[in-house]
């Protein structure tokens, strides 16, 4: 893992080994239903931003991932259910994030089923600035203390 001191100049591949690129080279070439939709979706920089697929870092293959960002986004079968995979996607995000990089997960049938509300999703990221958007208003009561709600007369 990096030194924490150092993660604002991460690699692009940051220290993945040559088995790994063929690994992902031979995962670009068998991608599932959902990770092709989301690849057309996201390709040539169609939401502004440069996504590569079956991307490697460190140990890791990440479905899609922009540099610019460091955002990772993966597409999850119902195999990521299970406990023991929960358990190691969590790992996973918690070793990404030693090199700054988010992780935002879609399950296959999000993609499938409800593409727009996925892209909605990442562009609200794109356009906060690599921050995930709120998913709801702030509560009324903390735009008073922030100085920005109304008060009523």
């Amino acid at each position: 893992m990096p030194n924490k001191t150092n993660t604002s100049e991460l690699k692009m591949h940051a220290a993945a080994d040559g088995k790994l690129f063929e690994f992902a080279r031979a995962l670009r070439k068998s991608m599932i239903p959902a990770e092709t939709v989301m690849w057309e979706c996201i390709r040539n920089k169609k939401l502004g931003v440069k996504f590569r697929r079956q991307h490697p870092i460190d140990n890791f293959i990440l479905d899609f991932y922009c540099h610019e960002l460091k955002l990772a986004i993966e597409v999850d079968g119902s195999i990521h259910e299970q406990y023991d995979n929960k358990l190691y996607d969590e790992y996973r995000t918690i070793q990404l994030k030693e090199y700054e990089i988010k992780v935002i997960r879609f399950t296959n049938e999000d993609v499938l089923n409800s593409l727009n509300s996925v892209l909605d999703r990442i562009m609200g990221f794109i356009h906060n600035g690599g921050i995930f958007p709120l998913k709801k208003e702030p509560h009324p009561y903390a735009l008073l203390l922030k100085g920005e709600g109304h008060r009523a007369s």
